[in-house]
């Protein structure tokens, strides 16, 4: 028997894979399967700000989703530094809520210990375009051949 993991459909064929949460498709499908209306993330971050509201809810959704996934890369590779990318870095209360949130997931010695997390969250240098600037270094420069 095939277990069948839990969560939405992803583009991939399985389910509940980390881009279905973690994408700007994923965060609009999650407020329109809770809130009941379709909006892009960067209506939702907008929206998000105010108190009470399905967009608050859905960005703390998500900030706990994207603490949780990295927790575990935290976890296992124990890095200095995790730069965030693409649209979705634009969000600034990324950077305060979910480092401040990874510190439940995150494997300590005791209670006092989770302070012991110096992991920074940043964001990409070239703002949400410097996944496609790395691309272009990596293209070989032939000149005049």
């Amino acid at each position: 028997m095939l277990f069948r993991s839990p969560g939405p459909e992803c583009y991939c064929g399985k389910r509940g894979c980390i881009e279905t949460f973690l994408s700007g498709p994923g965060m609009t499908a999650d407020h329109e399967r809770t809130a009941g209306v379709r909006l892009s993330p960067e209506e939702i971050a907008a929206r998000g700000a105010e108190e009470g509201t399905p967009e608050q809810a859905t960005l703390v959704r998500y900030q706990h989703r994207m603490a949780r996934a990295l927790a575990t890369v935290i976890n296992v590779i124990d890095p200095d530094v995790i730069v965030l990318g693409g649209g979705l870095s634009n969000i600034d209360a990324l950077y305060v809520g979910v480092p401040r949130l990874w510190r439940s997931w995150v494997f300590a010695a005791g209670e006092h210990c989770r302070s012991l997390v110096h992991t920074r969250l940043v964001r990409a240098r070239h703002g949400d375009s410097s996944g496609v600037r790395g691309a272009a270094w990596l293209w070989p420069d032939h000149e005049a051949e």
